[in-house]
């Protein structure tokens, strides 16, 4: 067996915790897997990972090693999707992961153009509100709205984002409309949990950027669930405005306080494992995201 495919079977021992997961996924015992990784620690003199009755831990020099094992096998990928894409069109699969606003409300009307184009590439889209971490769950593209923490992550802007404050005709008709920032703490305002940066709402009074504090009855972690939320005439929320566009467009939702609201524009950003980025799926796939957004 080729040496970068040891180092491939103790990538994916890490990625999925057990000799087992690895072996059932790749039709060996655990103690066949067992053995590819001990062949790999005698090869390298050092011990990867600490084996117990209930987990795996990766040594320091397993930790090390990681890193390297990463961009190796990503290189060797690399390599080989250049070359089957230099005599055809980009294939192979992309592990992809974003919100579920953007998912439903941008990207889902996308992926079917960008399939026909490359039938040749499948997607395993994963939808979370939450942060994940895509070195340890291996997404090749995580697309991120906001500021980005440091991390080792190649980050690639692929368009951006701008708030709206909106609530539907029911609620209007029933509460009456804000006409300036301080009105919104009289009504009830749906709020979105779990991003600290949006509990507050930037408004502006004449010369003054002012951040309010607005309350109400509920909040979710789910943009999705705080549009059905105003759509039926809860309160009055805050989102990104490719949540809002098509409710905006067909009357459901009123614009609100856009005189005085900061629309706050944030970049929406592709986050990309390292060594990746130079994949003709991964190439097609950002090329075609700068172009629809």
């Amino acid at each position: 067996m080729h040496p970068t495919s040891d180092i491939a079977f103790f990538a994916r021992t890490v990625d999925l915790g057990t000799f087992a997961a690895v072996g059932a996924e790749a039709g060996l015992t655990a103690s066949g897997v067992s053995r590819i990784v001990t062949r790999l620690e005698s090869r390298l003199g050092a011990k990867l990972l600490h084996r117990t009755t209930r987990r795996l831990v990766l040594t320091q020099e397993g930790e090390t090693f990681l890193a390297h094992a990463r961009n190796i096998l990503s290189a060797v990928e690399a390599a080989e999707a250049a070359v089957a894409s230099a005599h055809g069109r980009p294939r192979g699969h992309l592990r992809l992961n974003t919100g579920t606003a953007f998912a439903r409300h941008r990207l889902a009307k996308l992926l079917p153009e960008f399939s026909e184009a490359h039938p040749d590439i499948t997607i395993d889209l994963s939808v979370s509100d939450r942060r994940i971490d895509p070195i340890a769950d291996q997404i090749d593209v995580t697309i991120r709205v906001g500021p980005l923490v440091d991390s080792e992550l190649i980050a690639v802007r692929i368009g951006e984002v701008r708030r709206i404050i909106a609530a539907s005709p029911l609620y209007l008709e029933r509460h009456g409309k804000p006409r300036k920032p301080t009105d919104l703490l009289q009504h009830n305002c749906l709020l979105l949990s779990g991003f600290s940066r949006l509990a507050q709402w930037p408004m502006f009074d004449g010369a003054s950027r002012i951040m309010m504090t607005p309350k109400g009855n509920i909040t979710s972690d789910s943009a999705e669930v705080l549009l059905d939320l105003a759509l039926a005439g809860t309160g009055i929320v805050r989102l990104g405005d490719f949540l809002g566009a098509q409710a905006l467009a067909n009357g459901q939702l009123v614009s609100l306080l856009s005189d005085c609201h900061d629309d706050d524009p944030q970049p929406m950003t592709a986050l990309i494992l390292p060594g990746r980025q130079s994949l003709p799926r991964v190439r097609a796939l950002l090329d075609f995201l700068n172009s629809r957004l």
